[in-house]
Order: C-alpha cells, then structure tokens, then sequence
C-alpha cells in the first residue's frame, strides 16, 4: 500500500496539461480535479445512483495519471495509446499490492468509468466534463484569459440531468458574469 501512496503523490504535484498549455498561472493538479469531482459526486441528489460508489469512482478515476501522466487529446498520444499505457498502470497497482480485495476494487470502479456505459460511470463522466468547465469559468475570472475551447467541447455532452442543469447554471453564469456565450 506504502508504495501505491508514494505514487499516488504525482497526482498532487502533476499539473494539469490543458491549464498549463493555455498558460494559465497555478494550474490546478491531477489531485484537485478528483478532489472537486468527489465533492459533487457527494452532492448528486438522483435517488437512481450509488452515490458511494460514484464518490469512489471519481476519486479513482485518474489514478492510472499517477503513472503516464495528464494526456489530452493534444498531448499526441492516440487514444488507443493513451488506454493501453492507462491499463498497463493499473494492472502494476494491482500486481504490486497482491491483487488485494481494496485494489481490486479500485481496478473494478477505473474499468467501469472507462467503459463508461453504467449509470454511475455516464454521471462520473458528466461529472468529469463539469468540474473541467468550471474550474475553465474560474480561470477566466481570474485571468481574463477566454477558455471558449473547453466550453465548446462539453456543450451538448451532458446525459446526466441533474450534471446538465448545473452546466445550464454554469453558462448562464458565465454569460451574465463575462459576457460570453457558453
């Protein structure tokens, strides 16, 4: 467990690479992201989701970014790359902590977001996709640098409800508050 914990502390000291591509000052880490995603998964009022299970889940979704790291769509890895290096970190958690009932757990929930196609895996990826627009819309007020691109790469995506009139909440939010269209 000690050295799952040691690599687990890359996800607190890995930036972000789409912040740190657009150059936003103080990007968040791995670890702040999952961090906020647990706390709205916390929220989620939809009596239909395992919320404990969704809390697990984005807690462990971007655990394998320990290992290889924030890859984006623009980081020039394949997507297929980018599983296949994904999968081959958690396989090494589970292979050296002895295929413990705990890792195997954690392996089961990553597996699952990935596949995407569960209930709780869909709203942990609207989930996912909200936390990013968010922190998109606190940079900008920070910054007064326009994130549009994250925006318009989520507008549409929301199939959970609940995360989607957060979304709607959130564009309203931006529009009255900078001026932009969502």
């Amino acid at each position: 467990m000690l050295s799952l914990l040691h690599t687990c502390q890359q996800l607190k000291l890995t930036k972000r690479t789409g912040w740190v591509d657009r150059g936003v000052p103080g990007a968040e880490s791995i670890a702040d992201h999952m961090h906020r995603m647990s706390i709205i998964a916390l929220l989620v009022k939809d009596p239909a989701i395992d919320r404990d299970k969704l809390v697990k889940m984005a807690v462990v979704h971007d655990l394998a970014e320990a290992v290889v790291g924030d890859l984006t769509p623009h980081s020039g890895v394949s997507k297929e790359e980018k599983q296949r290096r994904e999968r081959e970190a958690m396989s090494s958690f589970v292979e050296s902590n002895g295929h413990s009932p705990q890792i195997l757990e954690i392996q089961q929930l990553w597996e699952e977001y990935e596949a995407g196609v569960t209930p709780v895996a869909v709203i942990c990826k609207d989930i996912d996709k909200f936390e990013m627009i968010l922190q998109a819309f606190e940079y900008e007020k920070q910054t007064g640098k326009v994130l549009q691109e994250f925006f318009d790469s989520t507008r549409g995506r929301f199939v959970h409800p609940e995360i989607r009139t957060l979304a709607e909440q959130l564009y309203a939010e931006r529009k009255q508050t900078l001026g932009l269209d969502s």
